[in-house]
Order: structure tokens, then sequence, then C-alpha cells
């Protein structure tokens, strides 16, 4: 006997820079790349430090994110074109985590994230997108937005407050409370470069809104800091400090990201964080919402980018690049890191062709580190707020909201507002869950209506043997919850005196296990009374299920046939015999 060798499937890995190069890049293609990923790479170093405060850590652990997920997982995922890096979306998910667990903790839960990912990339999950509803995405992504606003209101407005929490109601409460403590330049400051941001895509001048804003607003804080006896306008220099290799400074360490473990990072008592088994436990919950989100965020990216250049991504492949970039990036310092969808966008819109843009975008994000840390430290804390203002503007996607809300189904309305507040007054993971319940209950419900069973005692086409013949025809799917409802409607076939049952399932899309025991039932109902059944226009694979359960052709009593002149035929054969 010959020996078979065992064919092992590699999981998909790098299809995206794979593509890029097998189908050919010319020079042509890298100075698009060039200059789409210095575009995207000046958007992200604002971005992924505000990101970064926002969640509660120093901003250069948001650059690290950027420079070593972004550039990772552009070479190992499935997508030609997602940007990845620190996004808004994790704020909300991660802030806790820091609370409760210092940035040593928040680096940990990142890590057991990233294994979870890349399993799920492995295991071929990548399609499970698709099963989550567009009200569900809508709704967690609004609330998520909502949040992340609230978050930024102390920096904008220069409050002096007490360290907000993980609870939307309790950080209402503190803000009120300290709404007295206003510091007037901040709130300027904050303002001007809130309107800036506004305004500056109407002047079409090819420069990204973040940098500028930022930029003009850290020179206007300046000037008023050096001019204005008392202004006090926090900058990122003022609020965060550092410690590396034997150095003391302000700001952000002008070092690129250097091999650190997690454990050796704060915990949330200040100290180095200390592994044990209950901390794993603690940070299993956290690690699963973070590669949930993660997961859908991703994809979600993925497939705005296909639309955007007609190109197709694996969902698995991408999946594994994302577990990659969250495992490698907290070993460099490095949080959360997913793909971002209006960084993505903006480089398929300044013409990016492939990953090789996104690996740029770091270099970019580097080099800024190395060379204008100091410069960066400028930033005014309320500027970086108006920033995330924005940023939570754009991601309630408010006229999606309001279009869906005026035009869509009540249902989905229902959806969309349930998953909002969940969001807000708990978690994203309990919306997404009760979301994705609450759909497929509808579903199940709007099946449940297009299932119809109806009874034809004189078909048409049974000629003579009418009387001796009643018909079934079924349509939609046969699942639990029509099962009781259509074998109830078989069952009073007992009461009609007929001699064969023809059940016409040519319009059965599908068929459950709840079904089919019914329909053992039914067959043993039949047989004790001395009665025949057919079923005609059964699929293959309906017909396998219902063998497999025990409903095996048996001649003269149970057969299967493709059509119905065939089903009338048999029929008329075992009438004769019996007679």
């Amino acid at each position: 006997m010959q020996n078979k060798k065992a064919i092992i499937k590699i999981p998909p890995i790098a299809t995206g820079i794979i593509e890029t190069f097998r189908k050919g890049y010319s020079f042509s293609d890298f100075k698009h790349d060039a200059l789409a990923g210095l575009t995207i790479g000046t958007v992200a170093v604002p971005l992924s430090m505000a990101l970064a405060i926002a969640t509660g850590v120093p901003p250069e652990h948001g650059l690290y994110t950027a420079i070593v997920a972004g550039a990772l997982i552009a070479l190992t995922g499935g997508s030609k074109f997602n940007i990845s890096g620190p996004t808004a979306a994790f704020v909300v998910i991660l802030f806790p985590i820091v609370k409760d667990y210092g940035i040593g903790g928040l680096l940990l839960a990142t890590i057991m994230a990233g294994i979870i990912l890349l399993l799920m990339g492995v295991s071929k999950m990548g399609q499970l997108i698709r099963f989550v509803p567009y009200p569900v995405v809508l709704g967690f992504t609004a609330g998520i937005a909502i949040i992340i606003a609230i978050l930024q209101i102390p920096d904008f407005l220069g409050l002096r407050t007490e360290k907000l929490g993980d609870d939307f109601l309790s950080n209402l409460g503190i803000i009120f409370s300290s709404l007295g403590t206003i510091n007037p330049y901040e709130m300027g400051v904050g303002l001007f470069t809130l309107i800036l941001l506004i305004m500056w895509p109407k002047f079409k001048i090819p420069l990204p809104a973040p940098l500028v804003g930022l930029i003009v607003g850290g020179i206007v804080a300046y000037f008023i800091n050096n001019s204005v006896n008392g202004a006090d306008i926090k900058t990122i220099a003022s609020s965060f400090t550092w410690h590396a290799n034997g150095i003391d400074g302000n700001g952000i360490p002008p070092i690129p990201p250097s091999l650190v473990m997690p454990w050796a990072l704060p915990g949330p008592d200040g100290q180095p964080l200390v592994i044990s088994f209950k901390l794993i436990h603690a940070l299993i919950g956290p690690a699963f919402a973070i590669a949930t989100l993660g997961a859908i965020e991703s994809l979600l990216c993925a497939v705005i980018a296909d639309e955007l250049t007609d190109t197709k991504h694996n969902p698995n492949a991408e999946l594994i690049g994302q577990g990659l970039g969250n495992i490698i990036a907290p070993l460099f310092g490095g949080i959360t890191a997913t793909a971002a969808i209006a960084r993505t966008a903006t480089s398929i819109r300044s013409g990016a062709r492939s990953p090789i843009a996104a690996i740029i975008h770091s270099i970019f994000v580097l080099l800024a580190v190395v060379l204008f840390a100091s410069l960066l430290g400028y930033v005014p804390m309320a500027s970086l707020g108006a920033l995330l203002f924005i940023v939570a503007w754009n991601m309630s996607e408010a006229k999606h909201c309001i279009k869906t809300i005026k035009t869509s189904p009540r249902s989905d309305v229902s959806i969309l507002l349930i998953c909002f507040g969940l969001t807000i007054v708990f978690d994203m993971v309990i919306a997404v869950a009760v979301g994705v319940a609450l759909s497929a209950v509808l579903f199940i419900r709007s099946m449940t209506h297009a299932s119809k069973t109806s009874m034809i005692e004189n078909h048409p086409e049974l000629d003579e043997i009418t009387n001796e013949v009643v018909v079934f025809d079924i349509n939609g799917p046969l699942f639990f919850g029509v099962a009781e409802r259509t074998i109830a409607s078989f069952k009073s076939y007992d009461n009609l005196h007929k001699k064969i049952l023809i059940l016409d399932m040519k319009d059965v899309i599908s068929i459950d296990g709840t079904t089919i025991s019914g329909l053992q039932s039914i067959k043993k109902q039949i047989f004790n009374n001395k009665q025949s059944l057919i079923f005609v226009g059964a699929s293959t694979e309906m017909i396998l299920a219902l063998k497999r359960a025990g409903l095996y052709k048996i001649k003269g009593r149970l057969t299967y046939c493709s059509d119905f002149k065939y089903a009338r035929d048999i029929a008329k054969k075992w009438l004769n015999d019996l007679s």
C-alpha cells in the first residue's frame, strides 16, 4: 500500500505584500507610495500622540505603535492598503485597563489579544465580520465617539479635575463639578485649534489639517505662556516626563523604540508589573475585548479599502498580521494597534499602491521621534483635545446615524440605539454581544414569517389518484423556529385517511436538526398507520441529512423524487401494488 504524504496547509500570511510584488512593482509605484506614506505619516504623528494620551499613557507609546505595528502589520497582513496604528475606537477599552493595571498591564493584555487574533486568523475566522450587522457597528462606534469626546473636555477647557475613570456618568459628574476651574487661555487655544481644524480643508492647501492645527496651536501656546503671567497652558513637555538610558527628560524621548518587557513597566501602583496567574486571568476579558474590536475594525477597514481600490483582501491573513503586530509592538513599548479607517482612506486618496506606503509612514514617524521629539513637546494638551473632538465627530458618522434612524426599519433603529446606549453605560463588548443577539432573534422572527406550509388535498397533477394522496407544499427554511408549526400541519394528515403523504420541498432552502427530529416522528406515525411518505425536490444535502437521521428509502413506504411527475408515477405504482 502506497503511503500518502500528509499535506500541511500553511496559514495565509503577508498576502498583501506578496501580491504586490507578484504582479510587479515599478519605480512609479514606489513614488506614489512614498508620497502617500509621507502624507499619512504627517497625520499619524499628532494622532498617535493624542490617542496614546487619551488612553492614559505617555505620547511616545502611541508613536512607537505606529512605528512597529504599522510596519509589521503592513508586511504580514492580508490587505494592500490598510494603515495600522493606535485608533480612537480602542480608547474606551484601553483607558480602564491602564487605570486598573497600569501601562504594563495594558501591554500584557495587548500581547494576549494579539495571540487571540493570530489564532482567529489561523482558524480562518476572518469571514465572521459578515455576521456583525451594520446597525450594531454604527451604534457602538457612535457610543465610543461620545465617550472619547467627553474624556477630552478637561484638557480642552484646562479644568483642574480629579482623574477620570471608566464610568461615563461619574465622569460627567466630575467634569460638571469642575467647570469653575476653566483656564481661559487653554480654552482659547483649544477653540482656536478646533476652528482651524474645521476650516483648514476649505483652503485646499495640500497639508494635513492635524499637522497644521497642532503646529499653529503650539506656536500660539508658546507665545501666550511666555508673554502672559499665570497663563500656564499645559503642553506635552509640561505634562509628561521620561527616563531612558540613565537620562531624564520632559515630553517625548528622542530615541527609537527599544526592546522592553511589559512586566518591567509600571503596574497600577507605579511599581514594575508582577506577572501572576491572577493577573493573567483578570486580563483575559479585556484581551478578548481588544481582539474582538481589533478584528471588526481591521476587517471593516479592509472592506472599505477594497471598495475604494477595486481590490480584494485576505481576511484571515489580515487577522494574522494584526495578531503579529499586537504581539511584537508591546515588546517595544507600543500599545494596541488596528487598521485605521480614516488614515487608510487618506493614504489611498494620496495615491498609495501597496503596503510600502504603510511602511514609509512608519519610517516617517520614526524620524519624527528621533529628530523632532523636542519640538513635539511644545504641542498643547488643549490642541490635542481639539484634534480628538474632530476624530470623535468623524467616528460617530452622525449623518449615517440620522439617515439610518429616518429611513431604516424600526428593528434596525432599535438595535442601533440599544448598542449606542449600552456602549455608553456599560462597554462595547456588551453592546456588540447584545446587538448581534437581538439581530439574530429578529432574523429568526422574519424567517419564521417567511416559512409557509400549505396542504393541498386535490392537487391538479395527481390525476385519478387525488383521493388517495395528500400534498404539503413547503416554502422557506425549515428550522427550530417553525418546526413545531410545520410538524403539526403534517400530523393533520393522520385524520384525512389518505394512503400517501407527499412533501413538496423544492422551495425549502434549508433544514435543521429540530425539523429532522420532527420528521422522524412523522415517519413513525405514518408507518404505524400502514401509510407511505414521498419527499419531492429536496436538495442532495437535505437528502443526505435525512438519511443520516434514519429516513432511508424503503420500497413502497418511503422514497425521494427529483420532481413531481416522478413522485406521481411512484405513488401510482405503490397504490397499484396495494390494490
